[in-house]
């Protein structure tokens, strides 16, 4: 009888204990759990060991020798990592400032109540993000080659052929060209939805009073798009940080090796630390310091977006 009276004591505790909202919340929490689970393995592992592997030396296959700070010395202190900075920085100028006001000019001519063929001229517009990069700059290869369609269009204004593929400024535009390309159409759709979003009465309202086209762009467009401008901003310093198939492939089909300081990316000199030298350790603390730029530019994106958009107290509540 005691032991009777234990188990029945302890089934009600178990009962009272997995009530109907703790079983519901369990459920959900059995059912979104793959998702934390493939992200612990696949995404913060790596995250922590990149942490972790740049405090050491290794080469991948002997041991892990403790060396401090002697990897991010080592990586501040070498010129082609800075040549790689001012590359991606270079680049990233050149593909994203064109591109985003090109995606802005484009999402108000799809916008506009004249234009015919809308949802073709869109899936036209975001084919080229859906495009294989690889397939991509293959074909800009070509394009950007000696003897290629770019020259031969200088040709037909009598300029002089320009080396695409080996310039100090030709690798730069030729890769900005095929980044802008490739990207135009994605952030034309995010300000096509953002256009629509606004409510016609504001522009009939801007009509009556007077307004022409420019200052309704300006008055009422612009100030309306700037949390999808702030966002595709933010996207595209964040994308061109991360630069690294476009270089890679253009200057390896070309023949002048991924890693000439004309076009060399922060990501292309990691992956050249990593898996061209075996230098997993320096590998580790060059994506550390590219992480910290990479937090360092979205801050200051936020903070111009919101210098810009008149909040001039840093944000404060």
């Amino acid at each position: 009888m005691p032991q009777t009276v234990q188990t029945a004591a302890g089934a009600r505790t178990k009962a009272s204990w997995l009530t109907e909202r703790r079983r519901s919340s369990l459920t959900a929490y059995l059912f979104i759990s793959p998702f934390f689970i493939l992200f612990a393995i696949f995404g913060l592992y790596p995250i922590l060991f990149t942490f972790y592997l740049s405090f050491f030396k290794w080469d991948a296959l002997g041991p892990m020798e403790f060396v401090g700070m002697e990897n991010f010395q080592f990586v501040t202190e070498d010129p082609l990592f800075w040549t790689s900075f001012m590359n991606t920085l270079l680049i990233g100028v050149l593909g994203t400032v064109p591109q985003l006001m090109l995606a802005l000019l484009i999402a108000v001519f799809l916008n506009s109540s004249i234009t015919k063929f809308k949802k073709t001229f869109r899936v036209l517009y975001f084919m080229p993000n859906i495009t294989s990069i690889v397939a991509v700059t293959l074909v800009f290869s070509a394009i950007f080659g000696n003897n290629g369609m770019a020259n031969w269009f200088l040709g037909l204004f009598g300029g002089d052929p320009v080396a695409w593929n080996s310039g100090w400024w030709g690798v730069k535009i030729a890769i900005a060209t095929m980044v802008m390309w490739r990207w135009t159409g994605y952030n034309t759709i995010i300000y096509l939805s953002g256009l629509q979003s606004i409510p016609t009465d504001i522009y009939e309202a801007a009509r009556i009073d007077g307004a022409n086209r420019f200052q309704q762009l300006t008055q009422i467009t612009l100030p309306l798009l700037q949390p999808f401008i702030v966002f595709t901003v933010l996207m595209s310093t964040i994308g061109s940080l991360q630069l690294f198939t476009e270089p890679y492939v253009f200057l390896g089909q070309t023949g002048t090796g991924s890693l000439r300081e004309e076009g060399i990316t922060m990501v292309n000199y990691l992956y050249s630390e990593a898996f061209g030298n075996s230098f997993f350790g320096t590998a580790a603390a060059t994506a550390v310091i590219l992480l910290l730029f990479t937090v360092i530019f979205s801050m200051f994106n936020m903070w111009a977006s919101r210098r810009m958009g008149g909040d001039t107290d840093g944000g404060a509540v």
